[in-house]
């Protein structure tokens, strides 16, 4: 497996070799991208080596035929995400678009680089396996997603027509993606805060298991500290926190209130806006589910595809994931659960669901 460092030393080195326009531009843009990512990698690292291949831009180029609509899996933000086969492997392929990754989002090209390679050790995060420097921005190469990745409905497409999923696997996929910001939270010195936990940056591999991507936005917290104030407010409407959005100030809490609005979407199988149905108004999910939970109507929170044939004990499960989800997104943080007790209670509700199956 050819490392990144070692293709940049051996493009140092062939400076006297002849070479065309094209191949020189194509070099000065891995040697600066091969820098910056340089700087990042050793910055983040802390002296641990993370192997991450180098692909050419050939190899990304055939994959995508030449990055063909027929290829593209879903466009979300600043990238786009295309599937390829390379030397008979399918990948995942993740394009930076050179028109939206202005000035102030290059660094954020690079964090995602960087914190997509330390987080490819836990199975609940899409896994990073390479990159291509030879292009404007880096080309991303990750572990391949046979299912795809989940809509604003928390759904999937299958041969072009939206496909909703069981009860179980839905409760499946929000405690894999639980786990997956509990480790952000837990697992190293610095708290990771994701900011923009939602559906469509959750991929399914064959085995359905949920895989978080996009930390382009993640921020870290200082040691020590339970917060940090951002430059400005990164994230997705409907998804960030109030709190967050009026006082620039980041913490924990902030991933548990969008993971909230994540439950209730892929809970309910609604758009994080609903339709009001009057004047073409919208509101939020949370504060719709919330007027029907307390005036009893259960029934209507519930994806009518799903409560057709939904048993007594699996309306208290999903009773039970509504009330987790109203809790994560209360106004005052203080009032809120940690992600650890959030990923605690859906295991609780998962295995009840599994025990009255």
């Amino acid at each position: 497996m050819e490392s990144i460092v070692k293709k940049l030393k051996q493009n140092l080195r062939s400076g006297s070799v002849k070479k065309t326009e094209k191949s020189m531009k194509k070099e000065r843009w891995f040697l600066e991208n091969g820098s910056i990512f340089l700087k990042e990698l050793i910055a983040d690292c802390n002296g641990k080596s993370i192997p991450i291949r180098s692909f050419s831009s050939h190899q990304i180029l055939k994959a995508t035929n030449n990055f063909d609509l027929s290829c593209l899996v879903t466009e979300e933000g600043f990238y786009v995400w295309y599937k390829g086969v390379i030397e008979g492997r399918s990948y995942m392929i993740k394009k930076f678009s050179e028109k939206k990754v202005k000035e102030h989002r290059v660094g954020e090209v690079y964090k995602d680089i960087v914190l997509s390679a330390r987080m490819s050790n836990h199975g609940n995060f899409l896994k990073l396996l390479g990159c291509c420097l030879e292009f404007p921005f880096p080309v991303l190469v990750f572990e391949f997603a046979e299912h795809g990745v989940l809509n604003q409905r928390g759904g999937v497409m299958v041969n072009g027509q939206e496909s909703l999923l069981p009860l179980s696997l839905r409760l499946k996929i929000v405690k894999e993606i639980a786990n997956a910001v509990t480790y952000l939270h837990m697992a190293f010195p610095k708290i990771i805060i994701f900011r923009d936990v939602k559906p469509m940056h959750v991929f399914l591999d064959k085995n359905w298991t949920a895989k978080l991507s996009d930390l382009s936005y993640a921020i870290s917290l200082p040691e020590g500290k339970s917060r940090i104030e951002a430059e400005r407010v990164m994230g997705t409407i409907g998804y960030i926190d109030p709190l967050y959005f009026a006082t620039v100030s980041v913490t924990e809490y902030t991933d548990v209130y969008s993971f909230g609005v994540f439950l209730m979407v892929v809970l309910t199988s609604r758009p994080v806006l609903v339709s009001t149905g009057c004047d073409g108004g919208y509101e939020g999910i949370i504060s719709y589910v919330k007027a029907l939970y307390e005036n009893g109507k259960l029934d209507k929170v519930i994806d009518p595809m799903m409560a057709k044939d939904i048993t007594s004990g699996q309306r208290s499960q999903v009773e039970a994931c509504v009330v987790l989800a109203l809790r994560c997104c209360e106004l005052k943080d203080g009032d809120r659960p940690k992600m650890i007790q959030v990923a605690k209670e859906l295991k609780r509700i998962v295995t009840s669901l599994q025990d009255t199956s």
